[in-house]
């Protein structure tokens, strides 16, 4: 066997909130016969296997009872190239941020909105990874992932995965299959998709007239780095809270109450809120308790100041959650996976 399994191992650097937790057993799969061997180790163990990428979108809450298997898997490959369209794959261990830039560098367009952002090529269509106006599904061109009930190799299309705002099948049916490798249709043409107002506004501000992806990324990047901290100097999981959707005539009565409320009409009678500006409108902005409190620059995000549990990060959306309901009658649903 070639797999390495390490007991008791701390998961500490593994995950960006940078909450201390030990995995009860720890591996890394550096290919698909790794995968398997981590499948057969955990049934010998007794144990479940856990899937862990870039360890971006998770609160830890205590130690893992499991086999937590880390996606080390590497790899960039063209598969198809008609001079216009080009399926470009990477392997589920690819870290997102390098991969948008490789593909940047090659001269293709599409990825360039969603630059900076953690994690890992794996991890992403779990969550329909989304900023700046793009989402992964609309870039999405199929996946290879392992059923774990069946133990075969599954091929998934776009409809089949089942997308959604920050979801998909994969999130629906957590644990089920373990996504090897994901592929996305680029274009050599510049598609660009630029109605997001600060990323259009950071353009104009830096004169940038005739933007290039290559362009985008960099506005994007700036953008986050202003408004995000930087998850290895202050632990956190990027944006905690879903955007709420509620029915227009919600939102036309919270208008009437906040004519500066923060809302997007989705369509079907839908209006998708600012979550962040609701947490910030209730005076969450820069909340502190002990090691655990809200980003002073921005209310989505909640911080680890150091030795904060995943139990008082979670006690603090919990209360964040009562006071949003309890102000604006809104239920906000967190983004993370609790383990």
């Amino acid at each position: 066997m070639s797999l390495l399994i390490e007991p008791g191992y701390s998961l500490k650097a593994l995950n960006t909130f940078a909450v201390e937790a030990c995995a009860a057993y720890f591996a890394e799969a550096q290919d698909d016969q790794a995968v398997t061997e981590a499948i057969n180790e955990a049934c010998r163990l007794e144990v479940p296997l856990w899937i862990l990428g870039g360890g971006s979108n998770l609160v830890l809450t205590g130690d893992v009872q499991a086999l937590v298997l880390h996606m080390a898997s590497r790899g960039i490959r063209v598969l198809e190239d008609d001079g216009q369209q080009v399926v470009i794959e990477a392997e589920a261990g690819e870290p997102w941020h390098p991969f948008v830039l490789r593909s940047l560098e090659l001269g293709l367009a599409g990825l360039e909105n969603l630059s900076l952002i953690p994690g890992t090529v794996g991890a992403a269509p779990i969550q329909n990874v989304g900023a700046y106006g793009v989402e992964v599904k609309d870039v999405f061109a199929g996946l290879t992932a392992l059923d774990r009930q069946t133990g075969s190799l599954v091929e998934f299309d776009l409809a089949a995965c089942e997308f959604a705002y920050r979801d998909s099948l994969f999130k629906r049916q957590a644990g089920r299959y373990v996504i090897l490798r994901v592929r996305f249709m680029l274009h050599r043409a510049a598609e660009l998709s630029l109605e997001y107002g600060p990323l259009r506004k950071w353009l104009q501000q830096h004169d940038v007239q005739s933007p290039t992806p290559m362009d985008v990324s960099r506005a994007v990047c700036s953008i986050r780095s202003e408004k995000l901290p930087d998850p290895r100097v202050l632990g956190n999981a990027g944006s905690f809270f879903k955007n709420p959707l509620v029915p227009q005539s919600k939102a036309d009565a919270l208008l009437e109450q906040y004519p500066d409320l923060v809302a997007f009409p989705q369509g079907g009678g839908q209006v998708k809120l600012a979550a962040g500006w609701l947490i910030d409108r209730a005076g969450w902005k820069g909340y502190r308790q002990g090691d655990v409190g809200v980003h002073r620059l921005q209310a989505l995000v909640l911080v680890n100041y150091g030795q904060a549990t995943g139990q008082q990060i979670l006690q603090l959306s919990e209360k964040i959650q009562a006071d949003i309901l309890e102000r604006f009658g809104v239920n906000l649903e967190i983004e993370p996976n609790v383990v």
